[in-house]
């Protein structure tokens, strides 16, 4: 659903081999592409990614839904869009791959899962960073001690986009920094910086019941009245933990692109420290520095199919984990269970809130519009 760049990207990803990968278990095939603007729209897009000639292309969204061979749709549509978006295909009765943030508010996020739950399918969001076999790696040297019990994760994802002059290289209508498509830094950027955040400190909390944050944020507005610089304290009492997110729009996260200013990510326990390296949405490199002095250094490139040009971007294991919880009847993944969709989307709210930005009330209803006034937009 949505032919934009994240939609490009996604769908050459699931025509990679999955053996370069080395996934034997799974097979991804495209059998429908849908554009809000003309089905040739769609067809361009089918050829510009060498996708099958046999794929269907759609000039609604509507279609898209109603078509019976469709398993699970991906929706790339801007953020601004994802609650209408994801509640058509829902309601339609289909699997749902929703790209982050998963809506606008944290109203939108719990109708939908409520929605998923009582239609009886699958919904994730996706959140591709959780999926990477780096992040699995970081998950698992915590939960096996390497750093002893995690009380700090510091996480920056930013852009340096700032001209000077007090204004930022987006025009007024660009994403970033519209509100009428949801833009500025922490519902676009710093989600990531708060999957670090959640995926260290709340993820791993032992027991169903995880304990959410408390939640402090200092917010900068650009003067489309979008955040341009925020930074989210995440307090967990009773963990004795605290997640720290920044991000903004004027200065990036890695000042010469070889990462000289630091890590992206680093999480700090009681018997060392991990560090992650390369943009906080994909690092490439982790190290573990104990406290007694010794330190480890591993490398995880993105595995490229040199029978696609070389290609691959990391949205495929994303993809991976959906064909398997289908495949395994599960209808959330345990990767990112609906329950922590909401409760980051509440952390995010909480931000906002303090800084005091405004969304429309057209994007950030809960209301379904059936008749589909909001499925449009692309990403």
């Amino acid at each position: 659903m949505a032919t934009g760049w994240i939609a490009e990207h996604f769908s050459k990803d699931l025509l990679a081999d999955p053996a370069v990968r080395g996934a034997h278990d799974v097979r991804h095939e495209i059998v429908a592409v849908a554009s809000s603007t003309s089905a040739e729209r769609a067809a361009t897009f089918i050829k510009k990614i060498d996708g099958p000639p046999s794929a269907a292309a759609y000039g609604s969204y509507q279609e898209l839904v109603a078509d019976p061979n469709v398993d699970i749709i991906h929706i790339g549509t801007p953020h601004s869009h994802h609650f209408q978006n994801a509640m058509l295909a829902i309601e339609a009765g289909k699997n749902v791959l929703c790209e982050k943030p998963l809506t606008v508010t944290a109203s939108q996020t719990r109708k939908l899962v409520e929605a998923a739950r009582s239609k009886g399918v699958f919904f994730l969001e996706a959140v591709w960073t959780r999926y990477f076999p780096i992040s699995i790696k970081v998950r698992e040297l915590i939960q096996s001690g390497a750093i002893g019990t995690p009380y700090r994760t510091y996480a920056d994802l930013s852009l340096g986009k700032d001209l000077g002059n007090g204004k930022i290289d987006f025009e007024d209508s660009h994403r970033l920094v519209s509100l009428d498509l949801a833009g500025g830094c922490i519902l676009d950027l710093g989600v990531y910086a708060l999957t670090w955040v959640f995926q260290t400190l709340y993820h791993l909390q032992e027991g169903d019941k995880k304990e959410a944050p408390t939640v402090v944020a200092a917010v900068n507005k650009y003067h489309t009245g979008a955040d341009e610089m925020s930074t989210i304290i995440c307090q967990f009492p009773k963990h004795k933990s605290m997640g720290i997110a920044t991000t903004t729009l004027r200065l990036p996260s890695d000042i010469d692109g070889r990462h000289s200013n630091g890590p992206s990510v680093r999480i700090q326990g009681s018997k060392g420290e991990i560090h992650l390296f390369g943009h906080a949405y994909a690092p490439h490199e982790y190290r573990l520095i104990k406290s007694d002095g010794s330190t480890e250094r591993v490398e995880y490139p993105i595995p490229k199919d040199p029978k696609r040009g070389g290609w691959g971007h990391g949205m495929f294991w994303e993809a991976d984990e959906c064909v398997r919880c289908l495949r395994d009847g599960r209808k959330e993944s345990a990767i990112l269970p609906w329950a922590e969709s909401i409760a980051i989307m509440e952390v995010m709210d909480a931000a906002l809130k303090q800084g005091d930005v405004e969304y429309p009330e057209l994007i950030t209803s809960d209301t379904f519009d059936s008749n589909g006034h909001l499925n449009t937009g692309r990403k």
